[in-house]
């Protein structure tokens, strides 16, 4: 399908699946992929490592807390921005993806120039029952699988419970790093930031976050490591990690200058997310 829209952009595909109203649109060389309106992802036409948003490159950080990784799940396709990056920085590290929609899945490998590899599989299927059934451990595990309908955004409330949390740390080898996408900001007396980063602290010793500075989105970074670390640690560690390996991410030095230690404004309002309250709808708002 190619249509010319608004503004000149191009429709160029559309489908309907089971979970969204699924888009992809050109326009000025940018690709992105739309849910039900709701924009999900965005793709160079010139160069697939380029055109993404800005949080993306903080799902780089775990290489300071682990050098050695060898083993990443990731929860949620979307446009395969992750998996784009890591395919091209991290070639040797086997990374599986879940992905609920099948269609994105096709999409993804369509118009987003995603391709499985012996290191890069994406299976169809429910992230937190994955967890659940697998019996494998990871090095890291990144959430970001945002949904959307009609309504807007939304996150599925089961990635985001103590619950879920507490599975996912079964999940991570001893040095591992949980890293989440999360909507919202870090200066809000009120929202989903807080929530999730005072429910990640019941699994997780150290919590640290990465506000984006181009939209609104907070990287967590929960570690199980009970060592506090800083800037200027984090700093010495990218140096060393320099020498031990080729950091062919360039943005590497200058995305840890947005490392914050502090809690989020919103945490002491919060209360704990669980499966039977997680009123995430209400909280995920952008101010």
């Amino acid at each position: 399908m190619l249509c010319l829209g608004a503004s000149g952009q191009e429709i160029v595909f559309e489908t309907t699946s089971p979970y969204h109203h699924i888009q992809v649109i050109d326009r000025n060389r940018l690709r992105t992929l739309h849910f039900d309106k709701s924009t999900q992802s965005h793709i160079s036409l010139d160069d697939p490592l380029k055109g993404h948003f800005e949080y993306i490159e903080y799902f780089h950080m775990p290489w300071l807390w682990d050098d050695q990784i060898k083993s990443v799940l990731m929860i949620g396709l979307g446009g395969s921005s992750i998996q784009r990056a890591y395919q091209a920085h991290y070639p040797e590290v086997k990374t599986t993806t879940i992905e609920l929609d099948p269609k994105v899945i096709d999409v993804a490998k369509t118009y987003f120039n995603f391709k499985e590899t012996d290191n890069m599989k994406v299976l169809s299927g429910d992230g937190r029952m994955y967890m659940r059934r697998t019996k494998e451990r990871y090095d890291a595990i990144f959430l970001d699988a945002y949904a959307a309908n009609r309504y807007g955004t939304y996150i599925p409330y089961p990635l985001v419970t103590r619950e879920f949390f507490a599975l996912a740390r079964e999940r991570l080898s001893d040095r591992g790093v949980l890293v989440y996408n999360v909507i919202g900001n870090v200066t809000s007396s009120e929202n989903i930031v807080g929530a999730i980063y005072k429910t990640l602290k019941t699994s997780f010793p150290q919590v640290y976050m990465f506000p984006a500075e181009t939209t609104p989105n907070v990287v967590l970074m929960a570690t199980l490591s009970s060592e506090t670390v800083t800037l200027s640690q984090l700093q010495a560690r990218l140096e060393a990690l320099n020498e031990t390996r080729a950091i062919t991410f360039t943005n590497f030095k200058l995305r840890l200058e947005r490392f914050q230690a502090e809690p989020p404004a919103s945490v002491g309002r919060s209360r704990v997310l669980t499966d039977d309250f997680a009123p995430v709808d209400g909280l995920l708002q952008v101010e």
